[in-house]
């Protein structure tokens, strides 16, 4: 069984998500947002994301972070921010000597939705109906628990297929050097 957690970046609200996972089954433990103090300073705002996600860890202990890679934004400056939330997350699991996978947005959509173009409204839905949730997540953290189903489908896969120790780069299948 593992512990996985998922992470929706953002430099005002950080979402996250919690499952186990074992083979197919995959359970709901927790979700929720970090919010930010929007009137203080980015280095302020980063330090809170830190702080919580390093108080996630803490409390429920996972053995990996999924989070969603860096996408282009409507601007160059809410790229950088998203960049910067994004990092601290990371460096967060990182001092906790946890494994980092990285997933991008489309391919989320596609592994939870069926779709990669999918609206946040249909991501909501679909975890809500993956995870047998009473209600619908908030966006971010609907976003975040996407991450984290997206990563347990993508290792189920893999470990069914037997190509876990495998890598793809622009969709091929690259064999490690031995």
């Amino acid at each position: 069984m593992s512990i996985i957690l998922g992470i929706d970046p953002g430099s005002r609200v950080t979402g996250y998500g919690i499952l186990t996972s074992q083979g197919a089954e995959l359970v709901y433990v927790a979700s929720g947002c970090i919010k930010t103090n929007v009137r203080g300073t980015i280095a302020e705002r980063l330090d809170e994301i830190f702080s919580g996600v390093t108080e996630l860890i803490s409390q429920y202990h996972p053995d990996l972070l999924a989070i969603e890679k860096i996408f282009m934004a409507k601007s160059a400056e809410s790229a950088l921010k998203l960049g910067q939330a994004r990092g601290v997350a990371i460096v967060a699991a990182s001092h906790q000597g946890m494994p980092v996978f990285e997933y991008e947005a489309r391919k989320v959509k596609q592994a939870i939705v069926g779709n990669g173009n999918a609206t946040k409204v249909q991501v909501q839905h679909m975890v809500e109906v993956h995870l047998a949730l009473p209600g619908k997540p908030q966006e971010d953290a609907a976003d975040a628990l996407a991450i984290a189903l997206c990563h347990a489908h993508t290792q189920h896969n893999l470990q069914k297929t037997g190509t876990t120790g495998l890598a793809f780069r622009r969709g091929r299948l690259v064999r490690p050097r031995t």
